[in-house]
């Protein structure tokens, strides 16, 4: 057992722009394309994703000192320490649950295309720590294996659910035609296109409308994402308490991040759409004509500016909240850089207008401060048992992308009553 356990850390440990290829690669070999093709779908989709990473880590490596900053300045003490996904996801890939997850993963997904019960065929298969976090919180609180897979498999069919629901406005708003997106951090902010619903239905608030295509018309050049990246991104660092220097230099920082993340999902789509379209002929000679998505990590739906302006927008906002909020225990940091990807579906249903998305974003945001403060005695056994190595001077860890995760929480409740 050890030894597969192993061999599936070190799988894992190839990282998203290795695993992709390959299952974009085996899935056309499945679906009929010749090995070539296929192959040059894959690598498309693998250097695509390269670049996406890359400005990630642009994104991340400048908003998380920045994001230290402002907390620094403003002097917070709290006593619960955001860890942020990267710890999150190690934590989970320590649990004795974490080697049945990949292989029982895509029997559930399998399973499900079969039986006509979902749409999505998820090749995210890195993002499949999120299920791998739910069974190893059960496991915690029940040690049992069983019950730990089984709140899994919940979690998962909730996200391919939720991923099949939302795959036409994600066709339509982020133009990503025969995409769907089951990242379980994306999927708890899901229940945020109700918010974003009731607000457009408000007097008034309703027409208060700043998608970027009106802003670019009001303000004419100044008003392109390029200028909006670097806008936001200065205001971060001034926020921050940043030198004048360091203000241009991370203004510049997410100017790029507007300007090259559009550029690298269409590499992306290129990639993607010979793929999509064998997937769909090979599925219609066997089940009839029937639609089918393919399930990528969130990242896809940051080629969008108004993402990555509302993201930039709520970092300090939850930066304030976390010290403003009564009960609130969690001091936000690890998963401040990871706002863009849990506000993607919250920015399609808003059709992109950054009023409306930051009012929702806040709301939701609130109520995943609550949850991680909620969930963080059993998050720090968890590490505890993972021997973790605990941030310096804290007592408990958790983080905003899992910890916080509204349908996690949900099951682990559930689950709660039983143990």
């Amino acid at each position: 057992m050890q030894g597969f356990v192993d061999f599936i850390q070190a799988f894992l440990d190839l990282g998203a722009t290795v695993i992709l290829p390959v299952a974009i690669f085996l899935l056309g070999l499945l679906f009929g394309q010749k090995p070539g093709k296929a192959f040059r779908s894959g690598l498309t989709i693998g250097v695509a994703f390269v670049g996406i990473f890359l400005v990630v880590d642009l994104l991340v490596n400048n908003l998380g000192p920045a994001a230290q900053g402002m907390v620094d300045r403003l002097g917070v003490e709290l006593n619960v320490i955001d860890v942020g996904w990267p710890a999150t996801s190690s934590i989970a890939w320590a649990s004795v649950v974490a080697a049945f997850i990949i292989p029982l993963g895509l029997i559930v997904n399998v399973i499900m295309l079969v039986s006509k019960t979902t749409k999505t065929m998820n090749v995210d298969i890195w993002n499949f720590w999120h299920y791998t976090f739910m069974a190893a919180m059960v496991y915690a609180i029940s040690d049992s294996i069983i019950q730990g897979l089984i709140a899994a498999v919940i979690f998962q069919i909730v996200c391919l659910k939720v991923a099949d629901w939302t795959a036409p406005m994600v066709s339509e708003f982020y133009e990503l035609p025969g995409v769907s997106l089951a990242t379980g951090s994306t999927i708890s902010y899901a229940p945020g296109i109700w918010l974003v619903k009731g607000l457009q239905k408000i007097p008034g608030l309703k027409n208060w409308n700043a998608d970027p295509e009106t802003i670019q018309k009001r303000f004419g050049i100044f008003g392109e994402s390029i200028f909006i990246g670097l806008f936001l991104g200065a205001a971060i660092g001034a926020l921050a308490g940043y030198s004048v220097g360091e203000i241009i230099e991370i203004g510049m920082a997410m100017a790029a991040v507007m300007v090259l993340m559009p550029r690298m999902v269409k590499i992306l789509m290129e990639g993607l759409m010979p793929v999509s379209e064998s997937a769909r002929e090979w599925l219609n000679k066997r089940f009839g004509d029937r639609e089918i998505y393919i399930g990528l990590d969130a990242a896809v739906a940051l080629g969008h500016p108004a993402v990555i302006s509302t993201a930039l927008i709520l970092v300090p906002i939850t930066v304030v909240l976390a010290v403003i909020l009564p009960g609130n225990a969690v001091l936000p940091f690890g998963d401040l850089a990871t706002i863009p990807f849990i506000v993607a579906f919250i920015v399609g249903a808003a059709r992109g207008n950054i009023v409306h998305s930051v009012i929702v974003g806040t709301v939701m945001i609130a109520i995943s401060l609550y949850i991680a403060t909620d969930v963080a005695p059993i998050f720090t056994q968890m590490a505890e048992n993972a021997d973790f190595d605990m941030p310096e001077g804290s007592a408990r860890i958790s983080s905003i992308d899992q910890g916080g995760n509204l349908i996690n929480w949900i099951i682990f409740k559930i689950f709660s009553l039983f143990n």
